[in-house]
């Protein structure tokens, strides 16, 4: 199709293409209106310059790339985060951990909060804004993911402080009552790598070791000096990985150990009580 045609034909083009949805949001994103638009206008002519990008879009699409790298956002506890391919795209399962530490935490005045690792920020900012004046610093090892993040507090109003370092090795002596962490835990060698939307996304934020527990290690083991006595450590982890991670807590002196399950009934996240300083 070469003309320019009306949004119900550039909808049914970008069907024999790509998935329905995909095609919506690409064209909302293209018009930036909202989805009432396509559906009460659908004979609206596209100028040629949204139907050159429209078309651009779902032939990137076609080819794998992630809806959310392509449209520049993806929501997370509803609110929209910008992502860029330097940050891995917020999941759905990862809003447990933000529940989790609000169950634990809500009731706590201006809580310490470290968020490992924090990429898009999606996790620091959701917790900065939810949690009642809670002290939050998101952590990354990427300069430009933290670009990313410093960008949504920003744009969103949160109040979130920085740090560029390897897991804990730029934050000295200091202590938080609540670490979480959406690590890498996805074994480098695991074929899912491959395939779908992880193809485009950082595999620093995916992958971690031969079993995938190479970052959750390193968490746990270096969580207790950095977390106050009665302090939570709640992790991300994979579908089945949730025993590991446990063994993991236990041996490092955590109590308190549980695994809770997504909304798919997989246990994705553990966590434990810190019982003092080591």
């Amino acid at each position: 199709m070469s003309e320019q045609p009306d949004i119900a034909g550039a909808l049914g083009w970008a069907r024999q293409q790509i998935d329905q949805l995909d095609a919506r949001v690409l064209l909302r994103h293209v018009l930036q209106c909202p989805p009432s638009r396509l559906v009460a206008w659908p004979e609206q002519k596209l100028d040629a310059e949204a139907w050159r990008v429209f078309r651009d879009l779902v032939e990137r699409r076609r080819a794998g790339e992630p809806v959310a790298y392509l449209t520049g956002e993806r929501e997370f506890y509803g609110r929209h985060f910008m992502v860029t391919p330097a940050v891995l795209i917020p999941r759905p399962d990862t809003e447990l951990l933000v529940e989790l530490a609000l169950a634990h935490f809500s009731s706590v005045p201006r809580a310490r909060v470290l968020d490992m690792g924090t990429g898009s920020g999606a996790l620091a900012v959701t917790l900065a804004l939810e949690l009642d004046a809670a002290d939050v610093t998101a952590l990354d090892r990427s300069r430009e993911a933290l670009w990313v993040a410093m960008a949504n507090a920003a744009r969103l109003g949160a109040s979130v402080s920085f740090v560029q370092s390897d897991w804990f090795a730029g934050l000295g002596e200091e202590r938080f009552q609540l670490i979480v962490a959406n690590p890498p835990y996805i074994a480098a060698a695991d074929p899912h790598l491959e395939q779908g939307d992880l193809r485009f996304e950082p595999r620093t934020a995916l992958a971690a070791g031969s079993a995938g527990l190479d970052d959750l290690v390193e968490i746990v083991a270096g969580a207790p000096a950095h977390l106050e006595p009665e302090g939570w450590l709640l992790l991300e982890h994979g579908y089945d990985q949730a025993a590991s991670v446990r063994g993991l807590l236990a041996d490092g002196g955590f109590a308190s150990i549980t695994s809770w399950k997504d909304l798919a009934g997989i246990e994705r996240v553990s966590g434990g009580r810190c019982l003092g300083r080591r």
